[in-house]
């Protein structure tokens, strides 16, 4: 167990999340799956156990301090370091139509509300960590980002996202992606990589049956961008491979 990679994923009941702790599990990394309450979490590290992987359950709602302190202390007492966490939960807007450009007309709310759980708390969730994944022969954090938070893109003319313009979702990706550019550099020299992962547009809840990706695709992103050796990338944004611009 002391050599066994660990990997932490947020909001992995379902989805994409589920999804790429299925995906790490199969690579031998024992994964931890949380979600907002103890017994969701739990049911769904159990299916996982029972194709053969070493999967946990643990709650964690990331805009909870107390549940982010109790997820930290739990690592560290089962398994004294964290090898691989990946800042998969995120939300949008209540009433979200990705369609439709909602601008001038977006509240203070809406901004407070998207942007706590897709930056605020990932970058708490992320400090909270550290620590252990400093532990981490080779720590990786990869960001669950998305195109839609491409300043480069969306003022491309004839943009492929030009009719996507939900600002406060948009601007907390963006805000993510400099996040990553940031701590990247910050943690530069100590072994650890930083990524943003762009999944590409998946049929989830979030992303709706009119996406082009499904959901086994749509992991394969968070889950290269955790297993990158020594020279692979930091402080990108990554789909597949490929390089997105900012």
């Amino acid at each position: 167990m002391k050599n066994q990679k660990v990997a932490l994923i947020t909001g992995a009941n379902r989805g994409i999340g589920f999804e790429t702790a299925k995906q790490l599990g199969e690579q031998g990394i024992t994964v931890i799956l949380t979600a907002r309450t103890l017994v969701v979490a739990t049911e769904s590290a159990e299916k996982l156990k029972q194709q053969g992987i070493d999967a946990y359950g643990i709650q964690l709602d990331v805009t909870k301090a107390e549940e982010r302190v109790t997820a930290a202390k739990y690592i560290e007492e089962k398994f004294g370091k964290l090898d691989i966490l990946i800042n998969n939960a995120g939300i949008g807007p209540k009433d979200w139509s990705m369609f439709e450009k909602t601008v001038s007309g977006t509240t203070l709310e809406e901004f407070e509300y998207v942007f706590n759980t897709n930056l605020f708390s990932l970058v708490a969730v992320t400090n909270e960590l550290l620590p252990l994944i400093k532990k981490s022969a080779a720590g990786r954090i990869v960001n669950l980002s998305s195109i839609l938070g491409s300043l480069t893109i969306h003022s491309t003319k004839d943009s492929p996202i030009a009719s996507m313009k939900t600002l406060s979702y948009n601007a907390s990706k963006a805000a993510l992606n400099m996040y990553t550019n940031h701590l990247a550099l910050e943690l530069e020299g100590t072994g650890i990589k930083v990524n943003s992962a762009h999944p590409g547009w998946v049929k989830t809840e979030l992303g709706t049956d009119a996406a082009q990706m499904e959901i086994p695709d749509g992991a394969k992103t968070s889950v290269q961008l955790a297993l990158i050796g020594e020279d692979g990338p930091n402080g990108k944004f990554i789909h597949l491979g490929e390089e997105l611009p900012w």
